[in-house]
């Protein structure tokens, strides 16, 4: 999603609707920018507050001659507007050792007891429960949600370049937002109707989608997930709000007093309810903080209006504004529910005023609610893909009913622009680019063919020295029945082509009954994970790695069969049973060795492994979203936790299988959101094989000989240091977004990270299976971490340049292993918020 940044552009002048509008600097006499400072429209309720660089831009619908800036220590300025459009004002403010007389201010380490505005929110804390829906017992209500793209701050030069020739037609239907002031073009718009009930005694919600229409991107495979990223529910109540994986602390949050300064702006009647407005911003910079305002009513203490804009410094990357604006409906003295939420998002490469980006603006609209209407808890549990929308279109008879807010001129002209688009080759040759860059396969929409992953082409390891690789998939669309998918590859060492074949069917749309096989013949790095999956083409980058810590040696040859049958009976529940086929054979038998004893051998010793497997396995993910209603679907979010249990049994004689066995694995993983201090992800390991296998079936500690860092594995160990046939592992990687970082002054600009992670596992391997594997010793010598647990702990520096990040990890025991490395660093790239 973020290369579509490639082909955002801006512009400097548009005319609109609106009647007032202004924007420049606020700065003091030494040309400091005053950030924070309130500017607001004279006689009115209508104003902003400037951004950690003091600039600031205000706009309304009505007509305004006079605005005022204001902040603590500086003697108010009021300026008298002689255009409806006034932009690059530079405004000076001068020092006054009195304060204000309309506004009560706190600044600093100012006494919390002394502050008016700090005692009305501890009664907002105090009425939080008996506000909104939350003092039902039941509730309903419709809504109406439409999720907007934008390319922004649109300039003359940028339209006229090679890029956007033949192109220009476009530009046509530029707007202003009300918000930055800065010019935008709609590109894409979706939009969705629902009904949605819930039941507060049993603690139940359910949003049953009866309406969707999108336009623009809507057939990317990998623009669709980020948008829906977007439709997070959030609650400005919570002492947290959640956006792009961070924490931001709410300015209604119980902690509020400790992360920002309050203060008591005006009064003032609205819809007839006499309310406070209180201004807040953050006391530190860098942390994940908002900047901005509210309403609240006098005795319900009730959140009339609310609005959010991220300050400049937050450590999130590649979002320069985060705005954020609710309103509430008075229904009668004691009940305020929220009628309309709008949010708008800045995406961008910098932080720079002029920089150009894509705002991703969501506006939701609530009506027609009903309260205390009671619904047997299985009501809330029949449908299993809420976020499965794409099967509800509806015509546009539908939308002129149900749309809860009217579409303005340039949202209705998105759908005819898109359709233009569509045909423009220049178009679709930047759009296929970009699509290459998301999800790494070229589309041959002639054929319903994607070529790729481009990303998989090239390889190296030392069976196969350099290694290419081309592959294909069909695809006719994202919500497909059926996928078969394929590669070959060759190595210029071994001087072998492989190859893999894959297909998938869904049976059943309700169940999600999807039958799978395939077969897949080549050179792979096993033991790099202790809960390992049959996916047939799965093919782990420790296989091909350009570069590794030590010798690389110890691949096996794989020719892997696979049919399996799997259910989805409850959402996010999973059943699956199959059954494999595979030979495994050392790829480097001078180097690695899977030789065991076989007694109906000549020799006594065979090298290769043949097994026939059963396999059943129950998956578990409770809160995890998709997108999608096809053979394949698309996750939407990464803050459900995990829970496998997998079952394995080996049958000898079938198929001259070589083992009689059985395998019993359990694993858990469960992110936890820590509020304002981060991220912990944590994961526990169990694992038992009953029964005497060789050295290629038996459970690997996964190590890892690559330079990237690689969560569920052990970075200091090499592939194979450990094996085991009974094991016990815990990973706990905990980031903690900036929150020390941020409160070292020469650190606090760049923005860095803090990542600890500390990891363990003990392991234990029979005498039986030892002897059996005896002949591998000779190369491969067979160790369990029974003796204590071997543990690690590493430290991280993450958002180096807003894409790098480096572990410095240290072995904590078994240093006394041959070839032990006490210590590491690993590292790896990405696009993270």
């Amino acid at each position: 999603m973020k290369d579509i940044f490639f082909l955002i552009v801006s512009f400097s002048f548009f005319i609109t609707h609106a009647q007032t509008k202004l924007g420049g600097i606020v700065i003091d006499e030494q040309g400091e920018p005053v950030s924070f400072a309130n500017v607001f429209f004279k006689n009115s309720t209508e104003g902003t507050i400037t951004n950690d660089d003091g600039r600031f831009y205000l706009e309304s619908e009505n007509d305004y001659t006079t605005v005022i800036i204001s902040f603590i220590g500086y003697t108010e300025y009021e300026l008298e507007l002689t255009s409806k459009v006034t932009y690059d004002l530079k405004i000076i403010l001068t020092e006054s050792a009195e304060q204000l007389n309309e506004v009560v201010l706190i600044a600093g380490k100012q006494s919390k007891r002394n502050n008016p505005a700090v005692d009305i929110l501890r009664k907002i804390w105090a009425k939080k429960r008996q506000n909104g829906v939350r003092q039902f017992n039941q509730y309903a209500f419709d809504k109406y949600e439409k999720v907007e793209f934008d390319l922004n701050t649109i300039d003359s030069s940028l339209i006229k370049s090679k890029i956007f020739k033949g192109l220009e037609f476009v530009f046509q239907d530029l707007d202003t937002s009300r918000i930055t002031g800065k010019t935008y073009l709609p590109i894409f718009l979706n939009e969705t109707f629902s009904k949605v009930y819930g039941d507060n005694k049993l603690n139940e919600e359910k949003e049953d989608i009866l309406g969707n229409k999108n336009s623009g991107f809507e057939n990317n495979q990998a623009i669709i997930a980020f948008v829906k990223d977007l439709y997070q529910e959030y609650d400005v109540y919570n002492n947290y709000l959640k956006f792009f994986d961070k924490s931001f602390t709410s300015p209604l949050s119980r902690t509020g007093v400790d992360t920002y300064n309050y203060a008591l702006r005006d009064s003032a009647f609205i819809d007839n309810k006499w309310c406070y407005n209180i201004v807040y911003y953050p006391r530190r910079k860098n942390e994940l903080t908002f900047k901005g305002d509210f309403w609240v009513n006098d005795s319900t203490y009730a959140i009339k209006n609310i609005n959010l804009q991220v300050t400049k410094s937050a450590n999130i990357n590649w979002v320069k504004e985060i705005y954020i604006e609710q309103d509430f409906e008075v229904v009668n003295d004691s009940v305020f529910l929220l009628k309309r939420d709008y949010m708008l998002s800045d995406f961008s490469f910098n932080k720079k005023e002029e920089s150009r980006g894509l705002y991703g603006k969501r506006t939701t609209v609530y009506d027609n609610y009903d309260f205390n209407k009671p619904k047997p808890r299985e009501a809330y549990r029949k449908e299993r893909n809420p976020l499965d929308v794409n099967q509800i279109l509806k015509d546009d008879a539908f939308w002129e009913k149900n749309r809860l807010e009217t579409l303005n001129k340039d949202e209705k002209g998105i759908y005819k622009l898109l359709d233009t688009l569509k045909t423009v080759p220049k178009f679709k040759s930047y759009y296929n680019f970009v699509s290459i860059l998301g999800s790494g396969y070229v589309e041959m929409d002639k054929w319903n063919l994607d070529l790729g992953s481009v990303y998989d082409f090239f390889g190296y390891n030392s069976a196969e020295g350099a290694r290419v690789r081309v592959g294909a998939r069909t695809y006719y669309g994202q919500n497909d029945p059926w996928r078969i998918e394929g590669y070959t590859a060759y190595g210029f060492k071994d001087h072998k082509f492989k190859h893999g074949l894959a297909g998938k069917f869904l049976i059943d749309r309700n169940s999600r009954l999807i039958v799978s096989g395939g077969n897949r013949r080549d050179i792979e790095q096993l033991g790099v994970s202790l809960t390992a999956t049959n996916d047939v083409l799965g093919r782990s980058i420790a296989s091909s790695s350009l570069l590794t810590v030590g010798a690389n040696n110890r691949l096996t040859n794989i020719n892997l069969s696979a049919l399996n049958f799997e259910i989805e009976p409850l959402t996010n529940l999973k059943f699956s049973a199959g059954g494999t086929f595979r030979t495994l054979s050392s790829a480097l038998p001078n180097d690695f060795s899977l030789d065991y004893v076989d007694p109906e051998s000549p020799t006594g010793v065979s090298s290769e492994i043949r097994q026939f497997d059963f396999n059943a396995l129950i998956l578990y993910t409770p809160g995890k979203k998709t997108i999608g209603y096809g053979v394949e679907r698309r996750d939407v979010n990464d803050t459900y936790s995990t829970i496998l249990l997998n079952y394995t049994k080996g049958t000898k004689g079938v198929l001259d299988s070589d083992f009689d066995y059985s395998k019993l694995q359990f694993s858990y993983s469960q992110p936890w959101q820590l509020g304002g201090f981060g991220r912990l992800l944590s994961t526990v390991e169990l694992g038992k094989t009953f029964g005497e296998v060789p050295l290629g079936l038996l459970s690997v500690v996964p190590g890892n000989q690559t330079f990237f860092s690689n969560y569920g594995t052990f970075p200091n160990l090499d592939f194979y240091e450990f094996v085991t046939d009974t094991y016990a592992a815990v990973h706990l990687q905990h980031n903690f977004n900036g929150r020390f970082f941020s409160r070292i002054p020469f650190l606090r600009k760049y923005n860095l990270r803090e990542i600890v992670a500390i990891r363990g596992v003990w392991g234990d391997l029979s005498d039986a299976n030892k002897a059996l594997s005896a002949p591998a010793t000779a190369n491969t010598p067979l160790r369990a971490p029974s003796e204590k647990i071997y543990y690690e702990y590493s430290f991280g520096i993450g958002n180096i340049f807003k894409i790098f990040r480096l572990d410095f990890n240290f072995r904590g025991n078994y240093l006394d292993n041959p070839d032990a490395r006490p210590f590491g660093v690993t590292g790896t790239f990405g696009f993270v918020f």
